[in-house]
């Protein structure tokens, strides 16, 4: 008898249901989010077990890894592609569960990618430089705006970077402005030596490899972009067309048509979101550092 697996997995526990090959229901239970627990649940069926699957959510590292050192065969189900019956009145984790389990029996189960544990680390550390990345911007913008609007003076983000605490005292005419506007500063710097700090602990671990060397060759993409391209992408070769990997960049259009009409948008956060920042950067540095990139650009506005 082979037997089926989903978990529906939340913030504090999850629902565990396993069926049969005739999709009968074998076991059914919600338990806190503890490993030991979780193998107690599936030893009995671990022989007959031709996969558990866990849906794709922020927290599922713990559990795919932890069953996979015990020899389960994990499978990450991708919430954004999986379809139900609209016509169903009422849903809820137990349902979930052994839909998940009834999908993977059917073999049409939609997979999201179990990125190497032993990789996914220095991934995640480029992910947080992005988001210290936005906080020093959003710092950048708020300051910029302080500055227009009180002295009339517009300064561009470079130099707003390279402004010092102290030369910002004689800027404004109030003791607030300039609090905040230290304040500004002093954060901006301290962002700027975080996220140069990451790139530093990135560069001494991973180098490009050679498949992703080319990168460097386009106009706007430097080390660190490379180097976030490759982690995110992870093994090229799970993209079986360019259009698979188009898509999972987010550069594909969602649009639904009908008769050459636009009738509403499918899932456009569908992929990778990380990735799909890394070309916009990419092509926003392109635009500003080549003549080229740059006539194309206003050729195309225009």
């Amino acid at each position: 008898m082979e037997t089926y697996a989903g978990i529906d997995l939340h913030s504090s526990n999850n629902y565990i249901g396993i069926i049969n090959e005739q999709n009968q229901r074998l076991y059914g239970k919600r338990i806190p989010n503890e490993l030991d627990r979780v193998l107690m649940a599936l030893e009995p069926f671990k022989d007959t077990l031709k996969g558990v699957v866990v849906e794709s959510t922020y927290n599922w590292y713990w559990l795919v890894d932890g069953l996979q050192e015990h020899g389960y065969k994990l499978h990450l189900a991708n919430p954004a592609a999986i379809k139900q019956y609209e016509g169903l009145k009422h849903t809820d984790d137990k349902w979930d569960a052994f839909w998940l389990a009834h999908l993977k029996r059917l073999d049409i189960l939609p997979e999201g990618y179990i990125y190497p544990k032993e990789e996914r680390p220095v991934r995640d550390l480029l992910r947080r430089r992005l988001l210290f990345v936005q906080h020093s911007t959003s710092h950048i913008l708020s300051l910029q705006s302080m500055i227009t609007r009180n002295i009339g003076l517009k300064m561009s983000g470079n130099a707003i970077k390279k402004l010092k605490e102290e030369e910002v005292e004689g800027m404004f005419d109030s003791s607030n402005l300039v609090f905040m506007a230290q304040n500004n500063t002093a954060t901006i710097q301290f962002l700027k030596k975080i996220v140069k700090d990451i790139e530093k602990q990135v560069k001494s671990q991973v180098k490009l490899r050679k498949e992703f060397k080319m990168l460097l060759t386009i106009t706007g993409i430097g080390n660190i972009l490379g180097l976030t391209i490759m982690l995110e992408v992870g093994d090229i070769n799970r993209f079986a067309e360019v259009g698979n990997y188009s898509s999972y960049c987010r550069c594909v259009k969602s649009e639904r048509l009908s008769n050459g009409k636009k009738k509403g948008e499918n899932n456009k956060k569908n992929g990778n979101k990380y990735l799909s920042w890394a070309y916009v950067e990419a092509a926003n540095f392109a635009i500003r550092h080549s003549v080229k990139a740059h006539s194309f650009y206003q050729r195309k506005k225009a």
